[in-house]
């Protein structure tokens, strides 16, 4: 069996099929019918694949459109950016650098600092609470929350 074969297997057991078919066959969830859209508490968002942080509720904002939205990533190098020409439309696909997991699209109608608005599936992520970043393996990040926003 080849490695690649057991990994989908793996991944298969251990996430959900929405999370399956969000994250390898490059799905959408349902607009305002998904775990983050509307939730707003302190902490980051890491992808639900290979637990690499993603995103913090810093910089999460209410885009009306359904998805978590976010102004940028943590870490710009943190995900990759492809041409996604899908159902007839030009758009710009968002996935994570290090499990290769499709996270959802950017979009420039965002507001300031980056004009962006990164549209993410919830089924993509996982999210950490501020308070237990320490415990699950995130501790450095908590200077995300203790800086000026």
């Amino acid at each position: 069996m080849s490695a690649e074969k057991k990994d989908h297997k793996d991944l298969k057991e251990r996430l959900t099929p929405l999370q399956y078919e969000v994250t390898q066959n490059d799905a959408t969830e349902r607009p305002f019918e998904n775990e983050y859209w509307n939730h707003f508490e302190e902490g980051i968002y890491v992808d639900i694949v290979s637990g690499q942080p993603l995103f913090t509720s810093r910089d999460k904002f209410e885009s009306s459109c359904g998805w978590p939205s976010f102004t940028n990533p943590i870490e710009e190098d943190d995900v990759k950016e492809n041409l996604d020409t899908s159902h007839g439309m030009r758009r710009t696909e968002v996935r994570s650098k290090e499990a290769d997991s499709h996270l959802g699209h950017v979009f420039p109608d965002g507001p300031g600092p980056t004009g962006l608005r990164y549209c993410m599936n919830s089924a993509a992520m996982k999210f950490i609470p501020v308070d237990e970043l320490e415990k699950e393996g995130y501790g450095e990040y908590k200077a995300h929350f203790t800086e000026e926003k």
